[in-house]
């Protein structure tokens, strides 16, 4: 809002309200100027490119995570029923090292 010098003048007088109005504008306010935003903005954007990509993989992990979790629990209720031949149903790697251990007659020592 700008200053009504004309309201000071009556009650303050004219000389003195000059003299502060004349002060007033010879201030010049230097203008600024950015030099950080374009020095530090690409690398900002590239961390940001990059915190994107980090967001996918750790939402892709939880997801895999969950599944193993919910895995794991399902595995547990039936443990304690399961036969040799379900277990090796849903892990085929494992059914496949201890065929080839026992083919080749290595029994762990």
């Amino acid at each position: 809002e700008p200053i009504d010098w004309e309201y000071y003048r009556k009650g303050i007088g004219s000389r003195l309200v000059d003299m502060y109005k004349e002060a007033y504008e010879s201030i010049e306010v230097p203008k600024y100027v950015d030099n950080v935003t374009p020095e530090y903005k690409p690398k900002f954007d590239a961390l940001l490119v990059e915190l994107k990509e980090a967001e996918q993989k750790s939402l892709k992990d939880s997801e895999r995570l969950e599944k193993e979790i919910a895995e794991v629990q399902e595995m547990k209720k039936k443990i304690s029923t399961m036969t040799a031949d379900e277990y090796f149903e849903k892990h085929p790697e494992l059914k496949k090292k201890f065929d080839d251990e026992i083919r080749n007659d290595y029994w762990g020592y």
